[in-house]
């Protein structure tokens, strides 16, 4: 950093005549103690300054560490002013090409005033201008910048938390203790390095609002960085006699130099008189109301009030009575060249609009009883077009109640309810206004449906009548009391009543279709004959089964059957059409009478054919198992003869040969 610093001041040598020394500040070191106070940082003739000591660097050379500043023409916000210095002044002009890093090895000391300030022990360099005063006014204030080259664009981490001090010490005489005025505004932090700092390096940023830069080259002074302008103020007592001590050190060791810079006639006596009376503070005078002002000072001749900078006509007394908005200022004259101010800024609380002041909401449960909980803070929001933002707003049951309702407040009047919003700031210049809760209800039964959907079918859903408004959740969204529907799926639609209350209603669809049967499992030549339905899966819906149309059961399976012919029926219980399909039981004559008469004269099993089992051979076995006859589905059967010759009555077995290669066996009796 720094030696960029000496390279830009060579560049800055030779191209002095192009910047010129009007770009710079200026230092004077001739100037006594006295008229540094009395003429710079005074300069009024109101003045009751005496004892002004300065004290500061030992210098061989016999500079200064304090003198006068001349800014006039340049970029420094202060034109002139008191420079107070850790080095020599002589280094305090700009540009800001080298480091300003004097005092070294000389035996200058700290201050023991300033270590107890800051709580230090390690102070050197310190520059020193004080004096006693005796105020006029019952305030004090003068404004300054501090200067630095601890502030560093590119420090390292362990430059962070050096830092130069310095103190406005003040203590009324026979006080013990100082009051540091230099500090943070609205804090008791002292103004430092550390804790004025901006962003935009490793350190920190400290009160950064306060800082005002990180100085290249081209500037005024010859420091680092500096604080914006800032003000240093107290409250004191008219005609009393005050001691002030302003001091700046090094802080740990003699390097990179500090400077305090005093504004030029910023040393001001001026009279308290009263608080400004402001909507952003939340105190300004109510509607109509007026406020005595009293600027009364001991030893004053004259008085005359302002009000935005023209003279009142007539208001020349001590007091006056403001009655409107405005920013005044009283005059105060001690003499024909003396005079001290004191202002005060007066605004009055706004006439309230109120936006809105009903609130509707929908009973939100089920029992639709006419309460909901209302949110105060969206009522808050909505209730007015002006409120200041600083300006608190309370709900109160009654107008008298002093207990605040919570932000998710229930209304405990069904239906209507007036509640009170109470408008606070410190003058309390508004009175309760009411606010309205209404409950609509939706009271309305609404009951979800479930239903299906055969194949290639098309449905109707119907909400229901006696609606505002319906808006069903479908892709585009339809706004009708009807829809049609082609797919299965979940539809809702939000209906909407004359309260404009909502509730949803939902419609669960379900697919379905007729059932496409893929097979009947006949178990028969049993005792107990059965038929088991099997459903395709690729059939969608609930199916029960009947096998004479109009008695239904929910099982596939048939027992007990009867051998026969068989219709069965598969119907799905949620309206799609109904399949059916023929199969056959099949058994065989448990006997035969082969005597002549045309009944039951031959052994044969009926419907073979039906089951693909007409050319199944059946084989005939006597009771010792001696082949008698085979005979097929389509023959006329046995006709009890063997070999031509009538077979006795006895029991008969039976075989037949199936095409998968298993059998069936059984037997029956010829009765003669």
């Amino acid at each position: 950093m720094k030696i960029i610093k000496h390279l830009i001041s060579a560049l800055f040598f030779v191209l002095g005549i192009q910047f010129g020394n009007s770009q710079n500040i200026s230092v004077d070191e001739g100037y006594s103690p006295q008229t540094l106070v009395e003429d710079i940082l005074i300069n009024s003739s109101c003045a009751n300054v005496f004892n002004v000591s300065v004290s500061g660097g030992n210098f061989a050379t016999g500079e200064k560490s304090f003198g006068y500043f001349d800014a006039t023409g340049t970029t420094f916000p202060f034109q002139n002013g008191i420079i107070l210095s850790t080095g020599k002044i002589n280094n305090a002009p700009g540009p800001n090409s080298y480091l300003s890093d004097d005092g070294g090895s000389m035996g200058w000391d700290g201050d023991s005033d300033l270590n107890t300030a800051l709580g230090l022990s390690n102070t050197f360099n310190a520059t020193i201008l004080e004096f006693d005063f005796i105020p006029l006014g019952n305030k004090i204030s003068f404004d300054y910048i501090f200067s630095s080259e601890q502030y560093l664009t590119s420090p390292s981490s362990n430059q962070c938390n050096f830092t130069d001090g310095f103190a406005f010490l003040l203590k009324r005489n026979g006080a013990t203790t100082y009051e540091n005025l230099a500090v943070v505004p609205g804090t008791s932090t002292p103004v430092k390095v550390n804790t004025v700092r901006g962003p935009g390096t490793i350190c920190p940023p400290a009160n950064a609002n306060y800082f005002d830069a990180f100085n290249d080259a081209n500037h005024p002074t010859n420091y680092n960085g500096q604080t914006k302008v800032l003000t240093a103020q107290a409250d004191v007592i008219p005609g009393e006699t005050y001691h002030i001590k302003l001091v700046i050190a090094d802080e740990g060791n003699y390097r990179f130099d500090s400077a305090i810079f005093l504004g030029g006639g910023s040393f001001n006596f001026t009279i308290d008189i009263g608080d400004d009376r402001l909507i952003s503070s939340g105190n300004p005078l109510c509607q109509n109301e007026t406020l005595l002002v009293d600027a009364t000072q001991v030893g004053a001749t004259a008085y005359q009030w302002f009000q935005d900078s023209i003279a009142i006509p007539g208001a020349t007394n001590a007091t006056y009575t403001i009655t409107s908005v405005g920013d005044y200022v009283v005059e105060i004259n001690y003499g024909p060249s003396c005079q001290t101010t004191g202002t005060i800024k007066i605004e009055y609380a706004d006439v309230l609009t109120i936006d809105e002041n009903t609130f509707s909401l929908c009973d939100s449960d089920t029992n639709q009883d006419g309460k909901t909980a209302f949110n105060l803070d969206n009522i808050k929001n909505s209730l007015f077009t002006n409120l200041p933002t600083n300006y608190v707003i309370s709900f109160f049951e009654t107008q008298t109640s002093t207990t605040i309702l919570p932000v998710n407040y229930t209304n405990t009047t069904a239906y209507n309810q007036t509640i009170y919003a109470r408008v606070m700031n410190i003058q309390g210049c508004y009175t309760d206004y009411p606010v309205f809760l209404k409950v609509n209800t939706f009271d309305a039964i609404v009951t979800d449906k479930e239903l299906s959907l055969c194949e290639n079918d098309i449905l109707i859903l119907d909400a229901g009548s006696g609606f505002n408004s319906y808006t069903w959740d479908t892709n585009p969204p339809q706004f009708t009391q009807q829809i049609l529907i082609a797919s299965a799926g979940t539809y809702k639609v939000i209906l909407t009543n004359v309260n404009n209350c909502s509730k949803t209603k939902t419609f669960t669809v379900e697919a379905s279709s007729t059932a496409l049967i893929e097979d009947i499992i006949c178990n028969d030549f049993q005792e107990n004959n059965t038929a088991t339905i099997q459903i395709s899966s690729a059939s969608l819906g609930d199916y029960e089964f009947s096998l004479d149309g109009s008695n239904y059961q929910d099982s596939n399976i048939f027992t007990n059957l009867a051998p026969g012919e068989y219709t069965v029926y598969v119907q799905d219980k949620k309206g799609c059409d109904i399949a059916f399909e023929t199969f056959y039981i099949l058994d065989y004559p448990k006997y035969f009478t082969p005597n002549g008469d045309g009944y039951n004269d031959t052994w044969f099993i009926k419907n073979l054919d039906k089951s693909n089992l007409e050319n199944s051979p059946i084989n005939i076995f006597d009771r010792y198992g001696k082949f008698i006859k085979q005979i097929f589905g389509e023959s006329e059967g046995w006709n009890g003869t063997f070999n031509g010759n009538q077979s006795p009555s006895n029991d008969y077995w039976f075989e037949i040969k199936l095409t998968n290669g298993q059998s069936i066996k059984g037997h029956f009796s010829l009765k003669r």
